[in-house]
Formats: C-alpha cells, sequence, structure tokens
C-alpha cells in the first residue's frame, strides 16, 4: 500500500503544470500606424537582437569583470555608455572610428587592449543595424535586403566561434564565455548567440518570401476578379 501511494504520489506531480511563462505582446503605439507587417515584424526582431546583446554583455561582464575596470567607471555606467551608443548611432571611442565588421575585427584582435567586452557587444550591434539599412525602427518608406541580413547571421557566427577559439598573445581566452568542466556545462552564451543568428536568419527569408508572395497575390487577384466571384441567385 505504502508503495502505491508513493507511486500516486509521484505520478500526481509529474503531471502537474509547471509555469514557464506567457508570450507577451508589445504595447500598442501610435507609430504602428506608419508601419506594415513587415516593418513592424522587423522592428521586434532587431529590438529582440539588442536585448539579446546587451544580456550577453552582462553576462561577458560576470565572467570577464577585469573589462568594464578598464574603463575606470562603475560597471552600470559602462552598460548604460554602450547602449546609448548603440541606440544613438554614435561611434565607440576604443575603436578608432570604426564600424560594422572593421569594428568587430578590431574588437575581437588578440592585440586590442581596451575593454573588450563594451567593443565586442557594440561593434556586432552596429554590424547587425548597418545591415538593417542603419535603423532599429521601420516605417512604410523603409526596405532591407534579405541578402544583407543572411550576411550579418553568418557575421554572428564567425564571431561567436572566434570568441571561443581564438587566444591572446598569452595563449588565454579573449574573453571567458561557455565553460564545460566537471563542475558542468555552461552553453548560455551559444544559445543566446544561436537566437540572434535564427531571428537574422528568418528575416532574411522573410523578407525574399515577401516579394515571391507579392507576385502570387497578384496573380491570385487577377484570376479571383474573374472566376472567384459570386454569381446572382435573383
Amino acid at each position: 500500500m505504502f508503495f502505491v501511494s508513493v507511486a500516486a504520489l509521484l505520478s500526481a506531480c509529474s503531471s502537474a503544470p509547471v509555469n514557464h511563462g506567457e508570450v507577451k505582446g508589445a504595447q500598442t503605439s501610435s507609430r504602428e500606424m506608419a508601419q506594415s507587417d513587415t516593418n513592424r515584424v522587423a522592428t521586434l526582431a532587431m529590438r529582440a537582437n539588442l536585448d539579446s546583446l546587451y544580456l550577453l554583455m552582462d553576462k561577458l561582464y560576470r565572467r570577464n569583470p577585469g573589462e568594464w575596470k578598464k574603463s575606470g567607471a562603475d560597471r552600470d555606467e559602462v552598460v548604460k555608455r554602450v547602449r546609448e551608443a548603440v541606440e544613438l548611432r554614435q561611434l565607440w571611442p576604443e575603436l578608432q572610428g570604426k564600424r560594422d565588421i572593421a569594428a568587430m575585427a578590431l574588437a575581437l584582435s588578440p592585440d586590442f587592449k581596451g575593454d573588450r567586452v563594451a567593443a565586442f557587444i557594440y561593434a556586432t550591434a552596429d554590424m547587425i543595424i548597418v545591415a538593417h539599412e542603419g535603423k532599429i525602427e521601420f516605417f512604410l518608406i523603409d526596405g532591407l535586403d534579405a541578402q544583407h541580413l543572411y550576411n550579418a547571421a553568418r557575421n554572428v557566427e564567425i564571431a561567436a566561434w572566434i570568441l571561443s577559439s581564438r587566444r591572446n598573445a598569452a595563449g588565454q581566452p579573449l574573453l571567458l564565455a561557455d565553460e564545460s568542466g566537471p563542475g558542468g556545462r555552461n552553453l548560455s552564451f551559444e544559445r543566446e548567440f544561436g537566437k540572434i543568428v535564427g531571428r537574422l536568419d528568418l528575416m532574411a527569408q522573410f523578407i525574399t518570401e515577401k516579394y515571391r508572395r507579392a507576385g502570387i497575390s497578384y496573380v491570385q487577384n487577377l484570376l479571383g476578379g474573374s472566376f472567384l466571384q459570386f454569381l446572382p441567385v435573383r
């Protein structure tokens, strides 16, 4: 009887619903009136990618506290500066006026002496924004190039690989990120990079599909005008 009761209890626990949160939509804004569905999806994807980079910045600073100390400011202040530089499209001083992939190459250079976390996150965000025609929010007059978005996804993959494999002159990793050892595995950095790559690839495919579907819809409308109309019954 005891074992039956325990089995019943375990069965009840295993079948109990687990709350993992719920999907939340963005707040409605009057600016959406000037956005198509594609504009809105691109804006949400961009926001999610930037938030992923800011999360990675926080995680990298936790693993590499010596980086933010190079600036002489406290950690929160450095994070604030990086976010402002990204959102306001400002240059990052330690990157010598470079932007886009040139800034990424410098930030991941073994010889880079500045705050590598700030430089890397800023440069990666700037590259993604450049791939979106230099914009963070999109409206009816805006267009996107699917190949640029695809290339941005590959750039993020390359950057993640460099981060995990390249060493400085002392033979140490450029930055401590994912780890695997006797104490367990931490692959949270890889997962977050994967989310960014996935969103960029999906947007590239979506933009390509949009133009293809526009042609199909045009043909459907032509056919519908002739064959899909209701007929009078009286």
